[in-house]
């Protein structure tokens, strides 16, 4: 499948090794390439990324989104919009958009708060914005290691969330996830759902900092 990741922070680098190593083709979506190409991205240069991962094809965010039969937002949630605005809505329209982006404020520095809480969410948002898309939130639970490999923690014994108002559309990402080693995917209903999710946020920040690492997660027993 062409998936464009738009993004390219260490949750867009995750996401798009991985998609490479499944067998799919990527463009990773960013405003600028030459900049992004030439910045530092996570622990080392996003050029040595670049070339550890010849497979990922840098773009912006427009040609991302024009190559691709399936869209990702990793981008910062602060930005998601003006990023998914740039992709272009009629480049959108019809195709699955996975939102893994959160509505965390660092202005006030560590932990972050959310900018969008309670009756409203970054997903909902992102469907309001885009009615042509396909929007399913997923994935914003958990650090981007995980996102891509679930099996490191706990054999895959821990749930991931699914939200979205498009019933196929959650059916195909389930599948993709399923690719990705995630056994237990719930299903939480339609995309007001991703309130729930994004709200989590504050406390896997606190579990977090209490264990002094981000690979940690939570199992719904039922």
């Amino acid at each position: 499948m062409n998936i464009a990741v738009l993004g390219t922070g260490m949750v867009g680098q995750a996401i798009a090794a991985r998609l490479v190593e499944l067998g799919h083709s990527v463009r990773m979506g960013t405003r600028d390439p030459q900049k992004t190409f030439e910045r530092g991205a996570g622990d080392e240069g996003f050029r040595q990324w670049m070339d550890a991962n010849p497979a990922v094809k840098l773009a912006t965010y427009a040609e991302a989104a024009s190559f691709a039969e399936l869209v990702v937002n990793a981008t910062n949630g602060a930005g998601s919009l003006d990023a998914l605005r740039a992709a272009g809505a009629e480049r959108l329209d019809g195709k699955i958009l996975i939102d893994i982006a959160n509505p965390l404020d660092f202005s006030r520095g560590m932990p972050p708060t959310l900018f969008i809480s309670n009756d409203d969410s970054l997903g909902e948002q992102i469907q309001r914005a885009f009615p042509g898309a396909r929007v399913v939130k997923t994935l914003n639970t958990v650090t981007a290691r995980l996102m891509a490999y679930p099996a490191l923690l706990g054999d895959g014994q821990h749930t991931v969330f699914l939200s979205g108002n498009d019933a196929a559309a959650k059916a195909e990402v389930a599948s993709l996830l399923r690719s990705f080693g995630w056994q237990d995917i719930f299903d939480l209903g339609d995309i007001t759902t991703a309130r729930g999710v994004e709200m989590y946020l504050p406390l896997w920040l606190r579990l977090w900092g209490a264990l002094g690492t981000g690979m940690v997660n939570v199992r719904v027993v039922r």
